[in-house]
């Protein structure tokens, strides 16, 4: 839609970034006001963020790099030129949640309480993410007859011009919105640590496995092209989430 938000000079100042710079502030913010509510320290909150960040940009390119090479075998310089858009969401959270969990217990905090604080900042800061795909015309969808098509005009943007296009980064940020909603609801009423972080990738895994079906960008095929790489971690994560909100269900009841 449009790629480029403003110009300073020679400087453009693209919008796919300002979205996410946007999701990272808001969700720094909601999880401090969380982390006050709860009488936990936002200094921790607030350094686990910094290093989130980091190693989510780096974790989610590289995994872009894998499942795309063939956008950068002309200009391999493009691998660094993030603001393009081309990060993929489940390698910066797979590389995020090994950072955190590292930094949490280096300094000894309690893992999934602190998950817990941050989980409905994920889904928000994935929300004003995918605004910045739509923005970007990365992550586009498949052609479409449907009335509410989205159709790209602009020469800079990512996705196919002049047809009409699933918004499916709008899906995925509406899908997301309504999981930070839900999460914000019932952290006041959660019944153990990590129910709301798994409960948000199991969410999650689902939303993204069905929006899949409705990309047309190249994101890496398996089983003979039947789902893309994301469709079988999404569905790995999903598992994964089950499994570990029965767990730490029984282990807190056993405690009782």
């Amino acid at each position: 839609m449009h790629p480029v938000l403003f110009k300073i000079g020679s400087v453009s100042i693209h919008t796919y970034g300002f979205f996410v710079a946007l999701g990272f502030m808001a969700g720094i913010f909601m999880a401090a006001k969380e982390a006050e509510r709860l009488n936990f320290s936002k200094e921790i909150i607030t350094d686990l963020a910094f290093y989130l960040l980091i190693s989510a940009i780096l974790g989610a390119r590289i995994f872009y790099v894998f499942t795309a090479p063939q956008l950068f075998i002309e200009d391999p310089l493009e691998i660094f030129k993030i603001w393009h858009g081309g990060l993929v969401f489940y390698g910066g959270f797979i590389a995020a949640l090994i950072a955190g969990v590292i930094y949490l217990k280096i300094k000894q905090v309690p893992v999934w309480k602190t998950t817990d604080i941050i989980a409905p900042s994920i889904a928000l800061g994935q929300f004003f993410g995918r605004l910045g795909c739509f923005s970007a015309g990365c992550c586009y969808g498949k052609e479409t007859n449907l009335s509410w098509g989205v159709c790209f005009t602009n020469t800079d943007s990512l996705a196919p011009l002049g047809v009409f296009l699933h918004p499916v980064q709008l899906y995925s940020a509406f899908a997301n919105f309504i999981i930070f909603i839900l999460l914000w609801y019932f952290r006041l009423r959660k019944e153990f640590d990590g129910q709301l972080f798994w409960s948000y990738v199991l969410l999650y895994g689902i939303t993204r496995s069905f929006i899949e079906v409705l990309r047309g960008d190249f994101r890496g095929s398996l089983f003979f092209n039947t789902f893309s790489v994301s469709q079988v971690v999404g569905i790995i994560m999903s598992v994964g989430a089950i499994f570990m909100l029965l767990y730490l269900s029984r282990k807190k009841n056993a405690c009782n």
